[in-house]
């Protein structure tokens, strides 16, 4: 029996402190064929030099294609490296440079991603056992979402952490024939992921965590170990910035590029929510209220539902 072939995205940037730990770990996949496509994004360090090393030390059999490239940001290299990239293989792999991934990281959504219809998008993602700069386990993170993984979540939230993401060839043939081409309405390349496929297919979410998510001070997300005020002062922020979450904008792009594969009571939703924010601040209370929009936490989706009242989506 064939194993599936996988095509692992990897970009990088400054990453030369933890790159070969990554590598190492990407190399040691188990029951899967893989190629590594690597783009650099205009690094100044040792990456490349690393990265080319490691490629001539390892076997023949596993093929990796290395692109170096200018300084785009993280939206833009992920999704530049999704147009380097062939639509040869069975799935796609998102991957960061300063994680681990346990040998059967690969497998394991190769197996649950193969136990569902292979005729619409199809994602896998998972939990993550976050660890400190040693890999020392600190919590997990994200943990299962109690609601549903659908359009509905992620017009307003991401719950797929995009170094655990894998596509199928649908759904990655889907996104690279109309990846936008302005990336100021993105919010970030895995939100985008996570929007199209939700809407359109289904998300696979797996509370098994397969990757050691490295913490340390250039990489600090939500699920760090910090005290419950902290987390929630810097969440409120982080959501009212309208300048770093532009749902809104992200939302009329993502309309405007898929509206017309939309259902007749999705494009109606999302129209709503759109207008709403032109409504009255009595029409914009009494919208919330009823709102087909939700994140999962109760407290998360309340400040939505504040955020929208005061325009600041």
């Amino acid at each position: 029996m064939n194993q599936s072939k996988v095509c692992v995205m990897l970009s990088t940037y400054n990453g030369a402190k933890y790159i070969e730990e990554q590598l190492e770990s990407l190399i040691a996949q188990r029951h899967i064929e893989m190629d590594i496509y690597i783009r650099d994004d205009g690094s100044s360090d040792g990456t490349l030099l690393k990265i080319r090393k490691f490629a001539e030390s390892i076997p023949q059999e596993i093929g990796i294609h290395i692109f170096e490239g200018e300084n785009v940001g993280v939206v833009g290299s992920f999704f530049e490296l999704m147009r380097l990239t062939q639509p040869k293989y069975d799935f796609y792999a998102l991957c960061d440079q300063d994680d681990v991934w346990q040998p059967y990281k690969l497998s394991r959504a190769v197996e649950q991603l193969q136990s569902r219809s292979s005729d619409i998008p199809l994602m896998y993602c998972s939990s993550t056992q976050m660890v400190d700069q040693e890999l020392n386990h600190l919590n997990i993170w994200p943990k299962l979402p109690p609601k549903p993984l659908s359009m509905y979540n992620a017009l307003v939230e991401n719950c797929c952490v995009g170094c655990t993401m894998v596509l199928n060839l649908v759904a990655f043939e889907h996104l690279i024939a109309n990846l936008p081409s302005d990336l100021t309405s993105i919010l970030m390349h895995d939100r985008w992921i996570y929007l199209y496929v939700s809407t359109f297919g289904e998300v696979i979410f797996d509370e098994e965590p397969s990757i050691l998510y490295r913490q340390h001070q250039e990489n600090v997300m939500g699920g760090s170990n910090e005290g419950w005020s902290t987390k929630w002062k810097r969440r409120f922020v982080r959501f009212i910035n309208v300048g770093s979450l532009k749902l809104s904008e992200q939302a009329r792009l993502f309309d405007e590029k898929y509206g017309r594969y939309l259902t007749s009571t999705q494009s109606k939703d999302i129209k709503n929510f759109l207008d709403g924010l032109e409504d009255s601040f009595i029409n914009r209370i009494k919208y919330v209220l009823n709102m087909p929009f939700y994140r999962q936490a109760s407290l998360d989706n309340l400040v939505l539902k504040l955020i929208y009242v005061m325009r600041k989506v």
